[in-house]
């Protein structure tokens, strides 16, 4: 379907995106420890320490990646998408670190972390829009998330950021008024 690298910086952006305080309910990158914690836990490659420090761009990529999400028009997003990457310092070039094999590193080595992180998603959600499937960029079904997931699933089902919790707490009250509305009518 999309490369893995495609699918990790996906992962990343969607990750990204569901830190901010409407999707957890508090600023997940809140300080230098926080941004650096997602890094290592994303594994971020070739970020300057300094820039850990450096909420503001950080939330402002943020917000402009997460405009991305739930667009119904391609085109739409393909203006955002080339908007956000026009602004990036861009140097394409191969790669091969982290046991991840060879593969592409689209931001430019001077790159800030926020520019990294707009390069890198904006490059992600381009091949989608290429491929037709800006639709997989959705914005959580639950009434009451405002998280957002990268569909890849082969029949294009995933309705929530997280099954587990979105899916299953919307799915027991659904049942529940079931049971109410058999009850009331005497099934």
């Amino acid at each position: 379907m999309f490369s893995h690298d495609t699918q990790l910086s996906l992962q990343v952006v969607v990750d990204f995106v569901n830190t901010a305080p409407q999707c957890s309910g508090s600023e997940r990158l809140c300080d230098a420890v926080a941004v650096e914690s997602f890094v290592l836990q994303h594994h971020v490659s070739d970020v300057n320490p300094r820039d850990y420090a450096r909420l503001g761009p950080l939330h402002e990529v943020r917000e402009r990646l997460r405009e991305l999400f739930g667009v119904a028009d391609p085109a739409h997003t393909a203006g955002l998408v080339n908007s956000l990457i026009a602004e990036a310092p861009m140097r394409p070039r191969l790669s091969d670190h982290d046991d991840y094999g060879w593969h592409l590193h689209y931001f430019s080595p001077e790159a800030s972390l926020s520019e990294h992180l707009a390069v890198d998603g904006g490059i992600a959600i381009a091949h989608l829009v290429a491929a037709g499937e800006s639709d997989r960029l959705r914005v959580c079904a639950a009434p009451d998330c405002a998280c957002v997931l990268a569909d890849f699933s082969r029949n294009r089902s995933k309705r929530y950021c997280d099954a587990r919790t979105c899916g299953n707490r919307l799915n027991v009250a659904a049942y529940r008024e079931r049971k109410r509305a058999a009850v009331a009518t005497g099934d």
